[in-house]
């Protein structure tokens, strides 16, 4: 594994993978702002069926379109999950229906079973891991759609595996609340993406 963080975005054949595309190098900013790691500012992006996502401390998946495996994606996913890997699941909501998120539930209740995916309690590690979000996961501004509900939840859910998370799933669409350019970061009162930093080292030392 490489000694310097990288944040690995997968690609999938089916819907569209490539959103928010500003967010992760906002992102990755962010933690060489706040944190001491050793970051690679620049985003991989890794196609699911490759072997190469083995070798990612942390992956990320978006869209808002269907999403279906090929058997060799559904391989992977499982094997690297259930092998440590940390993906974050984040539903690009602009659709109205939940396209998106009730196509990539269906995938992950296939793999893990359909009790897998559950709520995750808003006193969780992940909310003060590294900054403190004391009423769980903060909300945005693109949450209105998020699984196709027109609710605006007060959680995320997640896949366990082993007591630690393997999968988080967010309808609030953090891609797109953080999809801007970083220098204009310094205009927010309080920054959106420290939420993102606390799933990252979340992910690194759960």
């Amino acid at each position: 594994m490489s000694a310097k963080f990288f944040f690995t975005r997968l690609q999938y054949e089916s819907g569209d993978w490539d959103v928010d595309q500003r967010m992760p190098s906002n992102l990755l900013n962010s933690l060489v702002e706040y944190t001491t790691l050793k970051v690679d500012t620049q985003e991989k992006i890794i196609s699911l069926s490759s072997d190469e996502i083995f070798k990612s401390p942390f992956c990320y998946i978006s869209g808002h379109k269907l999403v279906q495996f090929t058997k060799k994606e559904r391989e992977n996913f499982k094997k690297y999950v259930n092998n440590g890997g940390f993906v974050f699941a984040d539903d690009c909501n602009h659709d109205i229906d939940g396209l998106f998120s009730k196509s990539f539930e269906r995938q992950m209740a296939d793999i893990f079973g359909p009790q897998a995916l559950k709520k995750i309690p808003n006193n969780h590690e992940l909310y003060k891991v590294f900054f403190e979000f004391e009423d769980g996961p903060p909300t945005t501004s693109q949450e209105l759609n998020g699984w196709g509900d027109d609710i605006v939840h007060d959680y995320l859910k997640a896949i366990e595996i082993n007591g630690r998370v393997g999968v988080l799933y967010s309808n609030k669409d953090y891609g797109c609340e953080w999809d801007y350019d970083f220098r204009n970061k310094r205009w927010y009162k309080i920054d959106n993406t420290r939420f993102g930093v606390n799933i990252v080292m979340y992910a690194l030392t759960s």
